[in-house]
This record gives structure tokens, C-alpha cells and sequence, in this order.
């Protein structure tokens, strides 16, 4: 059975409390949320700067016992040219072994400087690891504190969360969804997250312009859904006046001379 205008109004105007509920409880947690989505954030790109750091230390080192095998290699032949050089038979032999021999000398020096080289960025390295590794520390502790703030105003809201998504889900079953789908882009739209309002004394409650009296009238009929011509927002209803007694005033009396 399809519901009726005032009824898919009715509908709406709950959902809308229900909302503005929940945001008033998300309000409560101000930008914890998002400084703690920041904090992880940081941390995880430090700790990929962590990892890259430790990647560069293995690759040094790896290159470190490279160039050790290069001279324990150089060494060797260097022993192997000096028994040959031994046993020549004329000074052609000998010059060239010479050569071989300075050669091989000359691979341990540069093999020995690339050493060094890599132990002062590994060094370099170890020291800007350390550095980072600290920093990391300290953003984990800012990290937890946040969290277990966060947490705390959680948990004091947990239940009532739970109960809101739930009547909200009920809520939204008895919304079509072409009209669930406009309220919720309204309130994107709305800086206050509200899409559907009341008249309040004549004006719109969510942008708070003039409602002509014709207008009211056709609110409050709940014969079509209006909104706000200024903001968009849907006008479920107007809420009545209650006008305040004021008590009269005594008149002052005169003297007469």
C-alpha cells in the first residue's frame, strides 16, 4: 500500500531526528577521529621509511662481502702471480706477471675504498634509522593517547549509537529509496545536516528565510512534499506559536492637586 504525504513526511522528519542525533554524537569526538586516521597515516609512512632504510642496510653490506670475496680473490692470484714469478724464463714473462701483479694490487684499493665508503653510509644510515626509529616511538605513544581518548568518548555513547543505527535502519524501510536518496544528498549539501526542517516562526528552519503565509497553508495541508524555495531543503511541517500571556499594566494613578 503506497503511504501517504503526510506519512513519507512523518517518515522523514524521524529520520531527520535520528540523524542529527547521531551527529550530534559524532560532534562530541571534534577531529579525534581524523587526527588519529592522521597519526596512523604518519606512522605507517615512517615505518615504510623504516623499511626502506633497513633494505639500503642489507643491500651496503651485501656489497661489503662482495668486495671481501673480490680481494680474498685479488689475493690469491696475487700469491699464484708471485710463485710464477718465480719460475720465468726471461723479462718479458717477468714485466708482464708485474703487471697482473700491480693490477690485482690495484682491485684489493679500490675494493678496500668501496668497503669504506659503504661502512660510513651504513654508519650514515644506522644513525638516521635511530633518529626515525624515535620519532616513531614518540608518534605511537601521541597515537595511543588519542586512541584511548577516542575510545573512552566512544564507549560512553556506544549504546545509544547502537540503538540509533538501528531505529535509523527501520527508519529508512519506510522511505522509498528515490526519497531516501534526495534527503541524503540534501544533507551532504546542508552545512548543519539537516534536509528536512520545520517552519519556525514564519522562517525556514534550516536557512531561516521568510516562508510566505500561502506556503504555510499548503505545509500544512501535507497534500505534496514543498521545500524551501532559498535552500531546498524539505518543509515537513509548522510548528504553531505559543504566544506568552503578558500580564497588563497598572496604570499609574494621577494626583490631582
Amino acid at each position: 500500500m503506497e503511504s501517504t504525504v503526510a506519512q513519507r513526511l512523518e517518515a522523514l522528519h524521524n529520520l531527520q531526528k535520528i540523524d542529527s542525533r547521531l551527529d550530534s554524537i559524532i560532534k562530541v569526538r571534534g577531529a579525534l577521529p581524523e587526527e588519529v586516521q592522521d597519526l596512523e597515516d604518519e606512522i605507517a609512512g615512517y615505518e615504510t621509511r623504516v623499511e626502506k632504510f633497513n633494505t639500503d642496510i642489507l643491500s651496503l653490506e651485501d656489497e661489503i662481502k662482495k668486495h671481501k670475496e673480490n680481494i680474498k680473490e685479488s689475493e690469491k692470484l696475487i700469491k699464484k702471480y708471485q710463485e710464477q714469478q718465480m719460475n720465468v724464463r726471461n723479462n718479458r714473462e717477468y714485466d708482464a706477471i708485474t703487471k697482473e701483479l700491480e693490477l690485482q694490487d690495484l682491485e684489493i684499493q679500490v675494493s678496500k675504498k668501496k668497503i669504506g665508503e659503504a661502512q660510513t653510509r651504513i654508519e650514515t644510515k644506522n644513525r638516521d634509522l635511530d633518529e626515525l626509529k624515535e620519532v616513531v616511538k614518540d608518534r605511537k605513544k601521541d597515537l595511543d593517547n588519542k586512541q584511548g581518548e577516542l575510545q573512552n568518548i566512544v564507549n560512553e555513547s556506544e549504546a545509544e549509537e547502537a540503538k540509533l543505527n538501528n531505529d535509523r535502519e527501520k527508519a529508512l524501510k519506510k522511505i522509498e529509496d528515490r526519497l531516501a536518496k534526495s534527503y541524503s544528498k540534501i544533507r551532504v549539501n546542508a552545512k548543519n545536516g539537516l534536509a528536512v526542517v520545520l517552519v519556525k516562526r514564519g522562517a525556514c528552519g534550516g536557512c531561516f528565510n521568510v516562508v510566505p503565509p500561502q506556503r504555510q497553508a499548503d505545509i500544512r495541508e501535507k497534500k505534496k512534499l514543498i521545500v524551501c524555495e532559498h535552500c531546498g531543503r524539505i518543509l515537513a511541517g509548522v510548528e504553531d506559536e505559543i504566544e506568552e500571556e503578558v500580564a497588563p499594566k497598572k496604570k499609574r494613578s494621577t494626583k490631582t492637586s
